[in-house]
């Protein structure tokens, strides 16, 4: 059974291999552009809108909504980066809809690539909004013993997010493949149906998990101050 799309070979010249991964990851981004452009191309602010519009408006409004939920913060910033990650997510986990078709996030390449899309996100998100020294002195919080401990935890949920969306969607595809020989004519609706469930949550996880650790990053400072202000107002 073929469970990861990197065993998948396409294309083999010897010195390099294109596969299954890497080809529908292209294919994933090229469809995400072409749809994106044909969406907001003739793109209006009438009170007659087209069916898509109206469907890209309502995705970005709940993505801003769910930002300025987890973060506190204005959701323009971080939309970008945030609402990528979901919807590139989202896009190849419903390929598991799609007979023959393997998502390119059952692969811990892709996995792991994104988690490191996060893991560089939150310094950058980070030092944006508190300058270097204030993101950096988080780290040595509430003491500078706690320095190694907190760059172990930024590594280790790092590694955490790369897994987690690798095992729940690798894991269902296996799942599916060992019903479906099972019983071919019984499982599959009910498989699709959970697929798609899955694909759902797992993108919208990921992304509300990145949200966190880059608001994390860019209010740890803010946080401290404002108690810092607080005490000395009760004090005084």
């Amino acid at each position: 059974m073929t469970i990861s799309p990197d065993q998948i070979i396409l294309l083999d010249l010897g010195f390099w291999a294109l596969n299954a991964t890497v080809a529908v990851t292209w294919g994933i981004m090229a469809m995400l552009t072409l749809g994106a452009w044909l969406i907001t191309r003739r793109i209006s602010d009438a009170t007659e809108i087209s069916r898509w519009q109206n469907l890209l408006e309502v995705l970005v409004s709940g993505l801003r909504d769910q930002i300025a939920a987890v973060s506190r913060q204005r959701p323009g910033r971080y939309l970008p980066f945030v609402g990528t990650l979901f919807i590139f997510i989202l896009a190849s986990n419903l390929l598991h809809l799609v007979p023959g078709l393997i998502p390119p996030t059952g692969s811990l390449s892709t996995t792991v690539a994104l988690a490191l899309c996060v893991f560089v996100a939150v310094p950058v998100f980070g030092i944006a909004q508190e300058g270097v020294a204030g993101y950096l002195r988080q780290y040595m919080r509430p003491t500078p013993i706690m320095l190694p401990f907190n760059i172990i935890s930024e590594l280790s949920r790092t590694v955490a997010l790369a897994v987690r969306l690798y095992g729940n969607i690798m894991s269902g595809t296996v799942i599916a493949g060992i019903l479906l020989s099972l019983a071919p004519f019984i499982f599959p609706v009910l498989m699709q149906l959970l697929g798609l469930i899955t694909g759902v949550i797992q993108a919208y996880i990921f992304a509300i998990l990145a949200m966190v650790y880059i608001a994390s990053a860019s209010s740890v400072r803010r946080g401290h101050e404002s108690t810092s202000r607080s005490e000395e107002n009760t004090n005084g």
